[in-house]
């Protein structure tokens, strides 16, 4: 089931980027019932990972994004200041989901794990059909941050973040904005 969720997600934006007839560039993603589909998919991880006890131990705690948002403090921000911190929690939580599925041996737990990076990565995708550029953090250029120690945690967060940050980067992004008048 999730590996059929997750190729119908990028089925979505191959077929978005490739639009057979038009030689048009990148079209943008402004939809955000594909954000939402991702979010779902971090729940059913979340929700398979909270009955996982030993297997899914970290052994050592994982650094991720901090996934509260200030309001007032992200509103003041730039569009290019609020793209570098989704990217660079991107680029967080998909060095954590690595670094935890190398740990795990259970191919069920691990399928939702690499689900979880192969959105990522389409999120990356839709982030470049909104002509935001990637970013990846220099060291000690990854923003505030905090640790996990379980999987149950990384899910939580991975879900918060994508409901939170990358959903209102989304909403509010300029191209989207444009299309929308």
């Amino acid at each position: 089931m999730v590996y059929r969720t997750g190729h119908f997600a990028l089925l979505l934006i191959i077929l978005e980027w490739i639009r057979p007839g038009l030689p048009s560039p990148l079209r943008p993603i402004c939809d955000l019932r594909v954000l939402n589909h991702f979010v779902e998919e971090a729940r059913d991880a979340e929700a398979a990972m909270r009955f996982c006890k030993e297997e899914c131990s970290i052994a050592v705690p994982l650094t991720v994004p901090l996934s509260r948002v200030d309001f007032d403090v992200w509103e003041k921000k730039n569009t290019e200041e609020q793209a570098q911190e989704v990217q660079t929690g991107l680029w967080l939580l998909n060095t954590a989901m690595s670094s935890f599925g190398a740990s795990i041996t259970n191919s069920a737990l691990h399928s939702h794990i690499d689900a979880s990076v192969r959105n990522i990565a389409s999120l990356k995708q839709v982030l470049r059909s909104l002509s935001i550029q990637d970013y990846v953090p220099t060291v000690g250029g990854t923003g505030e941050t905090w640790t996990v120690s379980s999987a149950s945690e990384l899910f939580q967060v991975h879900i918060n973040f994508l409901r939170g940050k990358v959903h209102l980067l989304l909403a509010n992004a300029p191209v989207c904005q444009q299309n929308n008048r």
